[in-house]
């Protein structure tokens, strides 16, 4: 039976090559012309500790990871016994026999198919390295679910250097091999899971990470200088940009601290280049001070927010919205800034775009604020469109030469509080600057009336940008107009919720979904309107205290109807989901 959907996990110990195996997995059904998602799961070890990759692939568009397994691809003994009950009916498992002993009444599952391979042997035969049993695994998985293994070598051959590249295919063609040698009756027809190569091929589509669509996102917008500290699940944007910069003519700096990189990318925006660095909450506790630096002296920056469980450590290789409000009101005293919350891999890539537009148009800081699970799950997208957003730099001059008839003012008071930037090194004009409280030269001022002046000037452009987001996409409306019920969600919940909407409208309970894409300054009539015409309004957010509900009380003085909070660390599951909206009908 052909389904052409599938949802596969690939498991082991940590340096086992999981992520890498389903990111080729991944990449193998795409290019088959299937939608694909694909998400990891990994313990903050170096070494040692259960990884895991699920891959979900489907002829129709998906958003998120399914909540059950169709086949598992299981490198160790443990990765069977922690997800076994995962497992669908009619599920397959396979893994090592030679290493592995199991029969189906052990399993306790009902009509699960066990198919082993001997993983281990085969490697040792081609003389390879034992990492790569997880592709001789994935060659029997293709030749399991009858796919097609020239798209699974060309996949190989475009990611490895060619010596590599051999061994691998070689490796995959053995498994395929076994899997497809009709002697073993196990692995021929009873497994219904079988895929098929579409007419849509996505060879022109892209299968990218959050943290990869940031980074193109910056490289678009025309960032010229990026500063970070490693802080998963951050760091993948340093490690993108990196690689790139001197493609792009970036300067990419790897820096001692977050207190650093804050200060860098501030000293680079006043400089007169766009600038960006990124980091998870601990980093950006340190990067505060660092924050109401740029705030006070109206210097853009962009800095990218990804959020992971706390508060501490917490867990630092899971997911969570815990930062919110924390991004809304970081840093001491109060100034204007704007915090964006992409939902999926395509809006990393505009709204990051948006967010340098947005910094240096009103010159406040921009936060895009996004989680682990966002941030490192892949997804396959169209190819972006490159001429959709424009570089909007602001009031900023590039001249050589003030031409002004009167002395330079970096912080000259305007009836729109933006005042006009010039590049250090302009001739004729001193740019200058201060932390501390200034006057309209950035001379030091404490003067309690100049002092309002000052602090009335920076707010000022609040109401300029308020009205400019009416052109903006703020939020996103999905789902009838008529609904038995409202959902509202920002952030990686998006995926999860789109899933979870499938599922509640096949049975007839319509639902529809507002995902509000800007957190500050807060969309209030377009999130007002919605709530008006709702009969049923659930929140849905990663976090204990249903930050977002805090949000729509502080804004529009009322509250939600129910809220669906999850706060393991784990991302939702769309059926999971479904259940508990279905719950509070």
């Amino acid at each position: 039976m052909i389904l052409n959907q599938i949802s596969v996990m690939i498991g082991g110990e940590a340096g086992a090559g999981i992520a890498r195996s389903g990111f080729l997995f991944a990449k193998t059904c795409m290019r088959g012309g299937l939608h694909v998602f694909g998400t990891n799961d990994y313990q903050s070890l170096i070494r040692g500790g259960h990884n895991f990759y699920i891959v979900r692939a489907d002829a129709e568009e998906i958003y998120s990871q399914a909540d059950t397994i169709d086949l598992l691809l299981a490198l160790n003994q443990e990765t069977i016994l922690l997800h076994r009950n995962e497992l669908t009916h009619g599920g397959g498992i396979i893994y090592d026999g030679e290493e592995v002993e199991l029969s189906e009444d052990e399993m306790g599952i009902n009509n699960v198919r066990l198919y082993p391979v001997p993983l281990k042997s085969m490697v040792k035969e081609l003389e390879a390295r034992p990492i790569m049993r997880n592709t001789v695994a994935l060659g029997a998985a293709i030749g399991l679910l009858n796919f097609d293994l020239k798209i699974f070598n060309g996949i190989i051959k475009d990611t490895f250097k060619e010596e590599i590249a051999k061994i691998n295919i070689a490796a995959a063609k053995m498994g395929f091999d076994y899997a497809c040698d009709f002697s073993r009756d196990q692995f021929i027809g009873d497994f219904e899971y079988h895929l098929k190569k579409t007419k849509g091929s996505r060879k022109k589509h892209l299968f990218i990470a959050g943290n990869e669509a940031v980074g193109l996102g910056a490289i678009q917008a025309g960032c010229k200088f990026y500063s970070a500290y490693p802080m998963t699940p951050a760091t993948p944007i340093l490690h993108f940009l990196a690689e790139h910069e001197r493609d792009y003519g970036m300067i990419v700096i790897h820096a001692e601290s977050e207190i650093s990189a804050i200060n860098m990318v501030a000293g680079a925006s006043y400089a007169g280049v766009r600038a960006m660095t990124a980091t998870s909450g601990g980093g950006f506790c340190l990067m505060t001070e660092g924050l109401g630096m740029t705030g006070m002296t109206e210097t853009p920056v962009v800095i990218v927010l990804t959020q992971r469980t706390g508060p501490s450590t917490g867990l630092p290789t899971y997911t969570s919205q815990g930062d919110l409000r924390f991004a809304i009101h970081a840093s001491q005293g109060e100034f204007p800034r704007v915090v964006i919350a992409p939902g999926d891999m395509e809006e990393c890539f505009y709204k990051t775009m948006e967010a340098f537009n947005l910094a240096e148009k009103y010159q406040i800081p921009a936060i895009i604020i996004t989680d682990k699970f966002l941030a490192e799950s892949y997804s396959s997208v169209k190819s972006f469109d490159l001429n959709r957003i424009g570089i909007d730099r602001g009031l900023l001059s590039t001249q050589l030469e003030y031409a002004g008839k009167e002395a330079y003012q970096r912080h000259k008071l305007t009836g729109d509080g933006i005042s006009l930037r010039i590049m250090p090194g302009t001739k004729g004009a001193i740019v200058r600057t201060n932390a501390d409280e200034h006057d309209e030269s950035g001379y030091t001022t404490e003067d309690p009336a100049l002092t309002v002046e000052m602090a009335d000037k920076r707010f000022k452009k609040l109401n300029a940008l308020i009205k400019d987001l009416e052109n903006y996409e703020t939020t996103k409306f999905f789902g009838p107009k008529e609904a038995e019920v409202t959902i509202l969600g920002w952030g990686s919940t998006k995926g999860p919720i789109r899933e979870a909407m499938k599922l509640l409208n096949k049975e007839e309970s319509r639902s529809n979904y507002l995902q509000i894409l800007c957190l500050c300054p807060f969309p209030v009539a377009n999130v007002q309107g919605v709530l008006d015409s709702a009969k049923l309004t659930v929140v849905v957010e990663n976090n204990r205290t249903s930050q977002l509900s805090g949000l729509i009380r502080e804004n529009l003085l009322r509250d939600v109807d129910h809220k669906i909070l999850k706060y393991d660390g784990r991302q939702f599951n769309p059926q999971d989901l479904s259940q508990k909206i279905q719950e509070v009908l």
